[in-house]
Protein backbone atom coordinates (compact mmCIF):
# COMPACT_ATOMS: atom_id res chain seq x y z
CA UNK A 1 0.00 0.00 0.00
CA UNK A 2 1.88 2.98 -1.14
CA UNK A 3 -0.94 5.43 -1.39
CA UNK A 4 -2.62 7.14 1.66
CA UNK A 5 -6.02 5.82 2.66
CA UNK A 6 -8.85 7.70 4.50
CA UNK A 7 -11.65 4.67 5.91
CA UNK A 8 -14.91 6.49 7.05
CA UNK A 9 -14.10 10.13 8.01
CA UNK A 10 -11.33 8.99 8.93
CA UNK A 11 -7.92 11.67 8.55
CA UNK A 12 -5.45 10.45 5.59
CA UNK A 13 -2.51 7.87 6.83
CA UNK A 14 0.44 8.35 5.45
CA UNK A 15 2.22 5.47 3.53
CA UNK A 16 4.15 3.06 5.85
CA UNK A 17 6.95 3.77 6.80
CA UNK A 18 6.92 7.53 6.17
CA UNK A 19 7.24 10.14 8.35
CA UNK A 20 3.87 11.60 9.49
CA UNK A 21 3.55 15.45 9.63
CA UNK A 22 2.05 17.44 12.64
CA UNK A 23 -0.71 19.20 11.84
CA UNK A 24 -2.67 22.24 14.18
CA UNK A 25 -6.64 20.13 14.82
CA UNK A 26 -7.19 22.86 17.59
CA UNK A 27 -6.18 26.00 19.52
CA UNK A 28 -8.57 26.90 22.40
CA UNK A 29 -8.37 28.81 25.83
CA UNK A 30 -10.76 28.02 28.47
CA UNK A 31 -13.83 29.07 28.93
CA UNK A 32 -13.93 33.82 29.37
CA UNK A 33 -17.46 33.03 31.39
CA UNK A 34 -15.26 33.80 34.86
CA UNK A 35 -14.20 37.27 33.30
CA UNK A 36 -18.11 38.70 33.20
CA UNK A 37 -17.24 39.83 36.93
CA UNK A 38 -14.35 41.52 35.27
CA UNK A 39 -16.33 42.97 33.01
CA UNK A 40 -18.70 43.95 35.48
CA UNK A 41 -16.15 46.02 37.00
CA UNK A 42 -14.93 47.46 34.87
CA UNK A 43 -18.82 48.91 33.43
CA UNK A 44 -19.37 50.04 37.67
CA UNK A 45 -15.45 51.73 38.05
CA UNK A 46 -16.26 53.44 34.39
CA UNK A 47 -19.37 54.82 35.66
CA UNK A 48 -18.96 56.10 39.22
CA UNK A 49 -15.73 57.61 38.27
CA UNK A 50 -17.67 59.49 35.82
CA UNK A 51 -20.61 60.14 38.06
CA UNK A 52 -17.75 61.37 40.24
CA UNK A 53 -15.74 63.82 38.62
CA UNK A 54 -15.74 66.87 39.17
CA UNK A 55 -18.60 66.84 41.53
CA UNK A 56 -15.83 66.01 44.51
CA UNK A 57 -15.39 69.23 47.15
CA UNK A 58 -11.66 69.96 46.02
CA UNK A 59 -10.03 69.90 42.77
CA UNK A 60 -6.77 67.42 43.71
CA UNK A 61 -9.39 64.95 44.77
CA UNK A 62 -10.35 64.42 40.95
CA UNK A 63 -6.89 62.73 40.64
CA UNK A 64 -7.35 61.07 43.32
CA UNK A 65 -10.35 59.36 42.07
CA UNK A 66 -9.00 58.64 38.73
CA UNK A 67 -6.03 57.06 40.27
CA UNK A 68 -7.93 54.81 42.61
CA UNK A 69 -10.22 54.00 39.50
CA UNK A 70 -6.93 52.85 37.31
CA UNK A 71 -5.72 50.51 40.66
CA UNK A 72 -9.30 49.07 40.55
CA UNK A 73 -9.40 48.51 37.09
CA UNK A 74 -5.32 47.17 36.45
CA UNK A 75 -5.94 44.76 39.99
CA UNK A 76 -9.82 43.90 38.66
CA UNK A 77 -9.77 43.98 35.54
CA UNK A 78 -5.95 43.66 33.51
CA UNK A 79 -4.61 41.27 35.49
CA UNK A 80 -7.23 38.47 35.26
CA UNK A 81 -7.67 39.37 31.78
CA UNK A 82 -4.32 38.85 31.18
CA UNK A 83 -4.34 35.38 33.08
CA UNK A 84 -6.95 33.78 31.06
CA UNK A 85 -5.13 35.46 28.02
CA UNK A 86 -1.93 33.29 28.79
CA UNK A 87 -2.86 30.67 28.98
CA UNK A 88 -3.31 28.41 25.74
CA UNK A 89 -4.54 24.91 25.06
CA UNK A 90 -2.89 23.18 21.57
CA UNK A 91 -4.39 19.98 19.61
CA UNK A 92 -2.26 18.68 17.02
CA UNK A 93 -1.91 15.33 15.40
CA UNK A 94 0.70 14.36 17.60
CA UNK A 95 -0.05 15.69 21.09
CA UNK A 96 -1.67 17.79 23.75
CA UNK A 97 0.35 21.20 24.46
CA UNK A 98 -0.52 23.55 27.08
CA UNK A 99 1.14 26.68 27.97
CA UNK A 100 0.83 29.11 30.82
CA UNK A 101 2.43 32.12 32.23
CA UNK A 102 2.76 35.20 31.89
CA UNK A 103 6.45 36.20 32.08
CA UNK A 104 8.00 32.82 32.64
CA UNK A 105 6.19 30.63 30.17
CA UNK A 106 5.39 26.86 31.00
CA UNK A 107 4.60 24.32 28.70
CA UNK A 108 3.61 20.89 29.11
CA UNK A 109 3.12 18.29 26.61
CA UNK A 110 1.13 14.65 26.07
CA UNK A 111 1.81 12.36 23.35
CA UNK A 112 -1.15 10.92 21.71
CA UNK A 113 1.36 7.36 20.69
CA UNK A 114 1.46 6.80 24.11
CA UNK A 115 -1.41 6.67 25.18
CA UNK A 116 -3.58 8.01 28.12
CA UNK A 117 -7.42 7.87 29.75
CA UNK A 118 -9.63 10.67 29.04
CA UNK A 119 -11.77 11.74 32.06
CA UNK A 120 -13.96 14.58 31.82
CA UNK A 121 -15.50 16.19 34.88
CA UNK A 122 -18.35 18.96 34.52
CA UNK A 123 -20.01 20.64 37.14
CA UNK A 124 -23.67 22.28 37.03
CA UNK A 125 -22.59 25.47 35.98
CA UNK A 126 -20.46 24.10 33.27
CA UNK A 127 -22.80 21.81 32.06
CA UNK A 128 -25.46 24.97 31.59
CA UNK A 129 -22.64 26.46 29.58
CA UNK A 130 -21.16 23.12 27.67
CA UNK A 131 -17.93 23.37 28.92
CA UNK A 132 -16.13 21.02 31.49
CA UNK A 133 -12.41 19.82 32.74
CA UNK A 134 -10.86 17.19 31.04
CA UNK A 135 -8.30 15.09 32.74
CA UNK A 136 -5.31 13.09 30.32
CA UNK A 137 -3.16 10.34 32.40
CA UNK A 138 -0.70 8.29 31.32
CA UNK A 139 0.35 6.44 34.15
CA UNK A 140 3.79 7.74 34.60
CA UNK A 141 3.33 11.69 34.23
CA UNK A 142 1.65 14.09 36.42
CA UNK A 143 -2.09 14.65 35.04
CA UNK A 144 -2.11 17.52 32.37
CA UNK A 145 -5.67 18.97 33.25
CA UNK A 146 -7.41 21.23 30.49
CA UNK A 147 -9.28 23.22 32.84
CA UNK A 148 -13.21 24.97 31.61
CA UNK A 149 -12.82 23.65 27.50
CA UNK A 150 -15.57 25.16 25.73
CA UNK A 151 -17.27 22.02 23.65
CA UNK A 152 -15.70 19.49 25.76
CA UNK A 153 -17.04 16.29 24.26
CA UNK A 154 -16.34 17.57 21.16
CA UNK A 155 -12.41 18.30 22.08
CA UNK A 156 -12.81 14.70 23.81
CA UNK A 157 -14.11 12.71 20.51
CA UNK A 158 -11.18 14.67 18.94
CA UNK A 159 -8.30 13.49 21.66
CA UNK A 160 -10.35 9.58 21.80
CA UNK A 161 -9.96 9.73 17.92
CA UNK A 162 -6.20 10.70 17.94
CA UNK A 163 -5.26 8.20 20.12
CA UNK A 164 -6.44 5.73 18.32
CA UNK A 165 -5.18 6.90 14.72
CA UNK A 166 -1.48 7.37 16.69
CA UNK A 167 -1.68 3.79 17.88
CA UNK A 168 -2.52 2.51 14.38
CA UNK A 169 0.52 4.16 12.78
CA UNK A 170 2.85 3.38 15.63
CA UNK A 171 1.87 -0.42 15.36
CA UNK A 172 1.79 -0.36 11.41
CA UNK A 173 4.73 1.00 11.38
CA UNK A 174 6.39 -1.34 13.99
CA UNK A 175 4.82 -4.20 12.24
CA UNK A 176 6.86 -2.60 8.84
CA UNK A 177 9.98 -2.40 10.79
CA UNK A 178 9.89 -5.54 11.74
CA UNK A 179 9.59 -7.25 8.34
CA UNK A 180 13.24 -6.47 7.12
CA UNK A 181 14.00 -9.46 5.49
CA UNK A 182 15.13 -9.41 1.71
CA UNK A 183 13.06 -10.35 -1.13
CA UNK A 184 15.00 -12.14 -3.69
Amino acid sequence: MTQPVTLGGRPMMPPPGAPAEELLIARFRSQGRGLFWCALLLIAVCGATAFFYDNLPAGFENWMLLAAAGALILVGVVVPYSVWLSRTYTLTTRRVIVRQGMGARQRREMSHVRGYSIGVRRGIPQRMWGAGTITLTNGLDAPLRLVNIPHVTLVHEALADQIEVNQILAHRDAQTMGDTDPVA
